[in-house]
């Protein structure tokens, strides 16, 4: 069983300081549209009172914490706490839909600039401490009674399907799987779903665009550009993708995904284009 949610990040919403639209306008886009669900965006951005109204179970969350720096890491775990009480505090009518924790990394600054696999990540021995902190975050987590999801991200330290398999080697995280992230690092989603089927806890589809990041310059200006177009109009096989999450048997949380520059953002078009995803996902089966 699958439940489809939306993201305030296909608003272009990074904070909880936006004028384009507010929680409950956006919560109702979503609900008339057929989700079943949303990601919080900016902690604190959506409130639980109108993710009530809406009708609307909350996927999870991302929150970044600096695993390659002891004394960072140990103070991001404040906003890692104070994100597990948000998410415990939204009723849950099925354990499988509970929220995940999305943990992930702030940027890496080589590779924000050259996204898509082509700067180095970690060094072979900066790994051990990596992971160890990656592994003491998850069990934060599930001590709060969630269970966490780690998001590898274009330019930030885990963007490569080696990264991925490096992590997974050295901790016991579950991994969200986004498709288009995968995609324009080099990687093919289908055959990671197919590899990692029994530790993916999330997932997030979107489309994307090796074409469009072949344009050069960094993550900003390649969202800016369209490397995360609407679905069915980039190059990753949704319909396969969907095909394969039948076929291991995924249940949980799917979010549509397609990340829009923080600003020049178009209301009107973002909100069609998320009409159409919801659309084109129950299309192939979802």
């Amino acid at each position: 069983m699958t439940r489809v949610a939306s993201a305030p990040v296909n608003f272009g919403i990074y904070s909880r300081n936006t004028d384009l639209i507010g929680p409950g306008e956006l919560l109702a886009g979503m609900a008339e549209a057929g989700y079943d669900g949303v990601d919080s965006g900016p902690i604190g951005f959506l409130p639980s009172d109108d993710l009530a109204r809406a009708g609307l179970g909350l996927a999870g969350g991302w929150v970044d914490l600096r695993y390659g720096d002891a004394d960072g890491f140990e103070a991001d775990l404040a906003g890692l706490r104070a994100a597990l009480e948000a998410f415990t505090s939204v009723p849950v009518d099925d354990p499988r839909f509970a929220p995940r924790p999305t943990l992930a990394c702030p940027s890496n600054i080589a590779r924000f600039a050259k996204p898509g696999g082509l700067a180095p990540g970690i060094p072979d021995e900066a790994w051990p401490e990596f992971a160890a902190r990656v592994q003491i975050a998850a069990n934060v987590c599930r001590q709060a009674g969630l269970e966490p999801a780690f998001h590898y991200h274009l330019g930030t330290d885990v963007e490569t399907a080696a990264d991925v398999e490096k992590l997974l080697e050295l901790t016991d995280v579950g991994i969200c799987l986004d498709t288009g992230h995968l995609w324009l690092a080099g990687g093919d989603p289908v055959a990671a779903l197919r590899a990692w089927s029994d530790r993916v806890t999330q997932v997030h589809i979107k489309d994307a665009s090796r074409t469009v990041l072949a344009q050069g310059g960094d993550l900003t200006t390649a969202v800016a550009n369209g490397c995360f177009p609407a679905l069915g109009q980039g190059e990753v096989d949704i319909a396969g993708f969907a095909d394969a999450l039948r076929e291991v048997g995924y249940e949980g949380w799917i979010v549509i995904e397609q990340d829009h520059p923080a600003t020049g953002q178009d209301l009107g078009a973002i909100l069609a284009d998320q009409r159409a995803n919801r659309e084109f996902l129950k299309g192939v089966g979802l």
